[in-house]
């Protein structure tokens, strides 16, 4: 279910009618909700005055801007040089063959986000990739499946812990 507007409505902090402030609203839309759900554009849209398919229009020109909730893992693949040359592609095609999406996707289950970055910065222990901002570097495609069973697991164990006992 999606979070509800907030009692402090985030577009009453701007002029109404008034679409040069688009992108900062935007902004807070996907600050509150994680993403850009599509009731919350057509909202701004009415706010501001102009077409909804404007707002869709500059929302979609950004790269910051998101149209699906991040899931519970997000999985950033570093691409830069000493990670491509490491082996990095192989690592991001296994985890799109596992999990079922590509790159920039969240899983239907919404427990993996799958994005690439151009450098993570920790070249040293190429090929990395990081999991919520936790690094696992010096991977190979076999320890990547095993990491990402290692998640899984982790995923179904909390789920088990948080299903009321009847």
């Amino acid at each position: 279910m999606e979070n509800t507007i907030p009692e402090t409505d985030p577009l009453q902090r701007y002029p109404r009618k008034d679409a040069s402030w688009l992108i900062d609203m935007l902004q807070d839309v996907q600050e509150i909700h994680g993403y850009l759900p599509e009731a919350e554009m057509e909202r701004v849209a009415e706010y501001i005055g102009i077409p909804v398919s404007r707002v869709y229009g500059v929302a979609t020109f950004y790269n910051q801007f998101r149209f699906q909730p991040f899931g519970e893992y997000v999985i950033k693949v570093c691409r830069g040089t000493a990670c491509h040359v490491k082996g990095s592609f192989d690592l991001l095609q296994t985890l799109e063959n596992e999990l079922g999406v590509k790159a920039g996707d969240t899983t239907r289950d919404r427990l993996f986000t799958l994005e690439t970055v151009a450098c993570i910065g920790a070249c040293s222990i190429a090929p990395v990739i990081a999991v919520n901002e936790q690094f696992h570097g010096g991977l190979t495609v076999k320890s990547l499946q095993k990491l990402l069973r290692t998640y899984k697991a982790k995923a179904q164990k909390t789920e088990a812990e948080h299903e009321p006992v009847c």
